[in-house]
């Protein structure tokens, strides 16, 4: 078996002209998964060399590297599964099992169907995992960039309880609604941010291009010119000078950010202060509320742990503080307190929330209960982000229209001096 692997992979390396690499994954006649690279035109001539090796191909994908000129450009974050997908992808796995197909049959229509990329290559590997005998759940922890701690364990519980249809199902309406959350939180924010960035591009185009001419008409002129005109002036030949640093800056920051932002020091320092910004920290907070409460819900809806559940539903709450208070009601569960005693403690949580909580406990009816107090925040934060919008529209327009505004009375200032003298 050694030798049907390395004899691709020296075949790789004389690669003719015309030819192109390609990974490929395929079993032995004993069921082992083999993984190399071969050199062939196609597709097809690649799974009729493995076949003639005695092989029978399990995925054939052609090799990014080598590919030169011919190599697919992807922008950063292009390759990443979508939660979108991941909802459609449990729906209609969901669907499948329930109409009976086997898990190797719907895993390949899965991977068949699914617009991502990313995904179908992963879906495909799973199969494979599959196959060789190894519990579904098992398969998808092995790729943990691609299916959350969430989606792992309920699937872990469902093949242990023999519903594994239902779970699935579960999983879609939770990825589904985080889905709507999302899209209603990002729909709120699209405008402020686009006149945001419509304001700055406005500044620095008058600071560039339009107060040097009026500088030198001003220079011309003689005189001594109004405070607001020579602040303005000076704006401009500063930016003359620091525009090349701030662009780089303007590149940096966004990508050193991406690196830091969850790096336990940051989270330790920024979430709290999430919560604690004038209007927008009230929608994190119910956001987050939102988050915690459906998938705790979700989770114990499907018989997984509760104290395993405590522990998922911290670290995907996305709130270093919601997550401490999750932390708090494991120790309070494990020591046989109640759940939900210990989120008083938090300011976080509001009394509503744990009253409703302490009452779910009290008639064995906590997952119904979770999923209450998530529909309420859904509801919640759409109408904070409609209102939200509402207001922030004519604030945006008079922030716009003050700067702009403002820059315009500065520069003529100096003109309407002139006027005065000549009068």
């Amino acid at each position: 078996m050694a030798t049907a692997t390395k004899a691709p992979a020296k075949a790789a390396r004389g690669a003719k002209p015309g030819q192109r690499t390609f990974e490929y994954a395929a079993r032995d006649r004993s069921g082992k998964l083999v993984k190399g690279t071969l050199e062939a035109p196609d597709q097809q001539s690649v799974v009729g060399r493995l076949q003639s090796q005695g092989l029978a191909p399990v995925s054939v994908t052609q090799s990014k590297a080598g590919q030169g000129l011919q190599m697919e450009i992807s922008l950063p974050g292009s390759n990443r599964v979508k939660l979108k997908d991941l909802a459609l992808m449990s729906r209609q796995f969901a669907t499948m099992v329930s109409s009976g197909l086997t898990l190797l049959r719907a895993l390949s229509i899965l991977a068949e169907q699914t617009e991502s990329k990313k995904l179908a290559e992963t879906l495909q590997e799973v199969r494979a995992e599959v196959e060789s005998g190894t519990s579904l759940s098992t398969a998808l922890a092995r790729y943990p960039q691609v299916f959350p701690p969430l989606m792992i364990n309920m699937i872990r519980a469902g093949e242990v309880g023999g519903f594994l249809d239902q779970v699935l199902l579960q999983l879609a309406e939770n990825f589904e609604s985080e889905v709507k959350l999302r899209a209603k939180v990002k729909s709120a924010m699209t405008y402020p941010v686009v006149v945001f960035v419509i304001a700055i591009l406005a500044v620095v185009g008058m600071l560039l291009f339009i107060v040097p001419i009026f500088a030198k008409m001003f220079s011309d002129m003689g005189g001594e010119l109004p405070l607001p005109t020579k602040i303005l002036v000076a704006l401009s030949h500063g930016l003359t000078f620091a525009g090349p640093g701030l662009v780089v800056l303007a590149i940096v920051l966004p990508v050193v950010w991406r690196k830091v932002k969850d790096k336990p020091r940051v989270r330790n320092a920024v979430d709290p202060l999430k919560l604690k910004v004038p209007i927008f920290g009230l929608l994190v907070q119910k956001i987050a509320l939102s988050r915690f409460t459906r998938n705790l819900g979700t989770m114990l809806r499907s018989g997984v742990p509760i104290l395993q559940s405590l522990e998922i539903v911290g670290n995907a709450s996305g709130n270093v503080v919601i997550e401490r208070a999750s932390m708090d009601v494991m120790e309070s569960v494990r020591s046989g307190k109640s759940l939900a005693a210990p989120l008083a403690e938090h300011a976080v949580f509001p009394a509503m929330v744990v009253q409703m909580m302490s009452v779910g406990e009290d008639t064995g009816a906590l997952d119904s209960m979770l999923h209450k107090i998530s529909d309420f925040y859904d509801q919640e934060v759409e109408a904070t982000t409609e209102a939200l919008t509402s207001l922030i529209e004519p604030l945006m327009i008079a922030f716009l229209g003050g700067i702009i505004g403002a820059m315009i009375v500065a520069m003529y200032m100096p003109i309407f001096g002139v006027f005065n003298l000549i009068q």
